[in-house]
């Protein structure tokens, strides 16, 4: 198993189902509440650790029972948990509009998220015993900046997921040591850093590829969307955990994972199992 180590962000999501979202200065009803695990790092590691990929977890929640439910979730899915920090904050919170066709609208709160830093020696050293670091950029960037370089230093490949879309200053430095690079269509322009290995997601069209042997496109399966909410995250994950056997491969599967993520409601458990990913594979 390919030993990766997601530092990100986690929180409690809110879910409000809604006929259409709401423009500016609208309100809408909402109807089918749900709380749930979410979190771009913690949605990511729960993917690569069911895709089969042996997953620790450098993150951060709060003293307060949303911090206890996430500390469970990442544990029941298996991901490894020694670089989790417990802070004396408010966990992450996000609150998620989803609409009849599976669009959605999202609004984060990083409470923890926002203070994880590297001054943690557990954390280090779970970054310095991986083989593929994933980042987000829920997380402050020097954080995410500081856990490349440790992971550089020791061999491994750093993937970043470049969402969501930021300004800081430090993305030059991250950019400085990242080897592949994952953002959608509408955070492509924003990403201005020349990356070896470049994955543009297409939402049902795909993923796109670019980097030293060339151009490739890869479809995804065609399914009935019911929720497109952490599909990203689901083909950043499965994409991280397959990047060891080859670009074309990962590519396939990450694809395949995104695809059946969008048929279960929610973002922290929509993450397929590696048997599942295989079965689509087998049929496109």
């Amino acid at each position: 198993m390919t030993r990766v180590c997601v530092v990100g962000s986690v929180n409690v999501d809110q879910f409000f189902r809604v006929t259409a979202l709401p423009h500016a200065g609208e309100t809408v009803l909402g109807s089918a509440v749900a709380t749930e695990p979410g979190g771009k790092g913690g949605n990511q590691a729960v993917a690569a650790a069911r895709a089969g990929a042996d997953v620790q977890f450098v993150g951060a929640i709060g003293t307060d029972p949303a911090g206890a439910r996430l500390r469970a979730h990442l544990s029941t899915n298996g991901v490894g948990l020694d670089g989790l920090q417990e802070l004396t904050v408010a966990s992450g919170s996000a609150v998620i509009l989803v609409d009849d066709h599976g669009e959605n609208m999202i609004v984060v709160a990083p409470g923890a998220n926002g203070h994880l830093t590297l001054s943690s020696a557990a954390a280090r050293a779970v970054i310095a015993d991986c083989e593929v670091l994933l980042v987000q950029l829920e997380v402050p960037i020097a954080t995410a900046v500081a856990a490349a370089r440790e992971a550089r230093s020791v061999g491994a490949t750093v993937i970043v997921n470049a969402s969501p879309v930021s300004t800081d200053p430090g993305l030059g430095d991250l950019a400085d040591v990242t080897d592949v690079v994952i953002v959608n269509e509408a955070e492509e322009p924003h990403w201005t850093w020349p990356t070896r290995h470049f994955v543009v997601t297409r939402g049902a069209r795909g993923a796109g590829y670019r980097g030293p042997d060339g151009d490739v496109d890869v479809p995804s399966p065609e399914v009935e969307a019911i929720d497109t909410t952490g599909a990203g995250d689901v083909f950043a994950g499965v994409l991280a955990s397959a990047w060891a056997t080859g670009h074309d491969r990962a590519l396939r599967r990450a694809c395949a994972a995104g695809a059946l993520a969008t048929l279960v409601s929610g973002a922290g458990d929509c993450a397929p199992v590696a048997e599942a990913i295989d079965d689509v594979l087998t049929q496109y």
